[in-house]
């Protein structure tokens, strides 16, 4: 049986079938759902294996990217997250999902003895949306979705991408922890994100936040630069984010998990 990915979106989200296709081709059976649904029926979500809050305009980033559809999980559904999270399951949140996560304060998670939200993704330097490939370099962590990556190029479109932690102790131990999962290479960083960092993980490497679309690079096709491909039929390099994430959980179903 294929693993469940649930794919939660809400008004805004825009990036909820790219992603669910991605899962398809990474061997996952997703489902598409507005939280309205999961509102009415909370423990649904413990009938998936896998979660992405994918990348869009959630409420059309009122108040600050991500923040109510935050505060909508916060409020109504903390219980059932944590649940999945204590479960092993693995989360992903793309772009204004990796917004959203940061500001439910799964990311970072607990870190640098900071309590509430510890990080934020803020305005771009620039002052502008930026929407360009970039250069990302995965980085030695315990991330169970960047496990094995190369370096790699992905797409990025956010008008607030800027990672910030809250002070110097919570920058440091996210290094020292594992939990800068990519950077922007050398030139490359978009926002002005400190140390370049460009994705993070929690302390247990199941909860991925990215500001670039892995989703939007799942065939060489989707790249720019398609026609200088040797095998234009290849898959691009953000398949296999969404593969280590079913592969994690196959191996922890055949394991008894």
């Amino acid at each position: 049986m294929k693993p469940r990915a649930l794919i939660l979106r809400t008004a805004g989200t825009n990036c909820d079938t790219e992603t669910a296709y991605a899962f398809e081709l990474a061997g996952a059976a997703p489902s598409l759902m507005h939280i309205n649904r999961l509102l009415e029926r909370p423990s649904a979500v413990s009938e998936f294996q896998i979660l992405a809050f994918p990348g869009g305009f959630s409420y059309g980033d009122d108040i600050a990217a991500g923040k109510i559809f935050a505060n909508q999980i916060m409020h109504h559904l903390r219980q059932p997250l944590d649940e999945f999270l204590r479960a092993g399951k693995p989360v992903i949140g793309i772009c204004n999902g990796f917004q959203v996560l940061v500001k439910t304060d799964l990311l970072p998670g607990p870190i640098g003895g900071g309590i509430g939200q510890t990080a934020t993704l803020t305005g771009n330097d620039c002052g502008r949306f930026v929407d360009r490939w970039i250069r990302l370099e995965p980085r030695k962590s315990h991330c169970i979705w960047t496990a094995n990556l190369e370096p790699l190029e992905l797409p990025v479109a956010h008008g607030e991408g800027k990672f910030v932690p809250a002070d110097e102790s919570v920058r440091r131990a996210l290094w020292q922890n594992g939990q800068v999962a990519l950077t922007y290479a050398s030139s490359n960083n978009p926002n002005g994100s400190i140390d370049d960092i460009a994705g993070i993980c929690d302390r247990t490497g199941l909860v991925l936040g990215i500001m670039p679309h892995p989703e939007r690079h799942v065939s060489c096709l989707q790249h720019p630069g398609w026609a200088r491909a040797l095998h234009v039929e290849s898959p691009g390099p953000g398949l296999q984010f969404f593969q280590n994430a079913v592969k994690h959980v196959e191996n922890a179903v055949s394991r008894g998990l």
